[in-house]
């Protein structure tokens, strides 16, 4: 067994915060690469494709580290709402899921030094109780939204947005859990709750 250097390529706070949860050691390097949707791709792809594409762009810097890439986006049935530009696009997309259910896509890839790369989402449902603007204003006014797909973040101050929500918890924060362990097992990966959070076996 040989530990890994893991680096995880994005700079969401929500996402290292999970990977803390895990008690995983890494570090963080984001990736800055274009996220418009491509034609004919839908939601699940898009996420995917992103994750991967942060994943190869970090690990250009990390040949030596598995490399984990993640996207989240939020699919209101007609239109796929990422990260607001404004404080007015925020409040626009608030209203427009208030009192509707809409559904969360997280996108991850795990890449090896290797070369092996796994990839994979996972979704979750998520209904919004009815509220007005005064309400929305309040809560953009907090700063929260801007930088969270679908302009609000569950497990902070948009949990009292949020009415229920049917799947996993993780995936609408953003980084879905019981899919990252899939992906690791899939690599060869051991996770554990030792000092050494995360080892790859070695072929005899």
């Amino acid at each position: 067994m040989t530990s890994t250097k893991l680096v995880l390529a994005s700079a969401s706070p929500r996402r290292s915060q999970i990977l803390k949860q895990l008690g995983l050691d890494f570090v963080v390097c984001a990736a800055d690469i274009p996220e418009e949707i491509l034609p004919e791709e839908s939601t699940s792809e898009y996420v995917v494709r992103l994750s991967f594409e942060k994943a190869l762009k970090v690990q250009e810097s990390y040949s030596d580290a598995i490399v984990i890439g993640g996207d989240t986006i939020v699919w209101t049935g007609k239109e796929i709402l990422g990260k607001p530009n404004d404080e007015k696009q925020a409040l626009e997309m608030l209203l427009r899921l208030s009192g509707r259910t809409h559904r969360v896509f997280s996108g991850l890839t795990v890449a090896l030094p290797s070369g092996k790369i796994v990839s994979n989402f996972a979704s979750t449902e998520v209904r919004f109780r009815s509220f007005g603007r005064e309400f929305a204003e309040a809560y953009v006014a907090t700063g929260e939204p801007m930088d969270k797909a679908g302009a609000y973040g569950i497990q902070e101050l948009g949990t009292a947005l949020v009415e229920s929500i049917s799947g996993d918890f993780y995936t609408v924060v953003g980084l879905p859990v019981p899919l990252l362990l899939d992906l690791f097992k899939r690599c060869g990966l051991v996770y554990s709750f030792g000092p050494l959070k995360l080892q790859r076996k070695e072929k005899p």
